[in-house]
């Protein structure tokens, strides 16, 4: 299983940019425990020697380190970890975190392919074409699911590819920045969902009528461009919403 996941890792990889390459394997580091929290990244100028690229690219790769919650970085002082093994979600914004470091999840991709838009109560138009992101999180102990993600990025041509190769290293805020979408405002909305629908709840293996908490997204670049609508349907028992301002 660890070798199929480590070559649809390397296939995903397969045409990303050095920062983008870089930043997953640092990141690898770090949930390896190579690196742990607290840990002091190298500097950049041994960064740039390590990997023989410009500091510019370092920089790019710290900083999508930092958009996922793995790093932070103090001028002047350099890059340390933050990163302890219980961020979810990795947009900017609102932090996803179990309630428990023990609990194991896993992640399946529901879906992944070109479409309508069909999230209502957002900015986007019904019917707007999009990218279409469907992933389930589930415990590994039980297969029962706990998050049900749908992100729906309105469509660009430059998105063409992500069809064929799929999410960089599983993850759409990494394959965004990849193509250029980089977030610079957003909004969210935490509410409750009294009970799951029986179609959602077929999905996650669980009961309908459960209540759940959902979560919504929207996120736009430096023009006011959308470049994401999401909404997180969690279960309220092991997720909890943290922001640090």
């Amino acid at each position: 299983m660890d070798r199929i996941k480590h070559d649809e890792t390397r296939h995903a990889l397969i045409g990303a940019t050095k920062s983008v390459r870089i930043a997953h394997t640092l990141e690898s580091e770090i949930r390896s425990g190579v690196l742990n929290r607290g840990d002091a990244l190298a500097s950049e100028n041994d960064l740039v020697k390590r990997f023989s690229v410009s500091r510019s690219t370092v920089r790019k790769s710290l900083e999508l380190l930092s958009s996922k919650g793995m790093i932070t970085t103090k001028s002047g002082i350099g890059s340390f970890v933050t990163f302890g093994g219980k961020t979810i979600d990795d947009q900017a914004g609102w932090t996803l975190a179990l309630s428990s470091s023990d609990v194991q999840l896993s992640t399946r991709v529901l879906r992944l392919e070109r479409g309508g838009m069909d999230l209502p109560g957002t900015e986007v138009a019904l019917g707007v074409d999009c990218l279409i992101v469907d992933r389930l999180r589930f415990l590994e102990t039980t297969g029962k699911g706990v998050s049900l993600e749908r992100s729906r990025v309105p469509w660009r041509d430059t998105l063409e590819d992500v069809l064929q190769t799929g999410l960089v290293d599983g993850s759409l805020n990494t394959t965004l920045l990849n193509h250029g979408l980089s977030i610079a405002s957003g909004a969210e909305w935490a509410g409750v969902i009294p009970a799951l629908s029986s179609e959602d709840a077929t999905v996650m293996g669980r009961n309908a009528g459960d209540a759940m908490l959902r979560l919504r997204r929207l996120t736009r670049q430096t023009d006011r461009t959308i470049i994401e609508c999401v909404e997180s349907i969690l279960d309220p028992d092991l997720f909890g919403l943290h922001m640090e301002f």
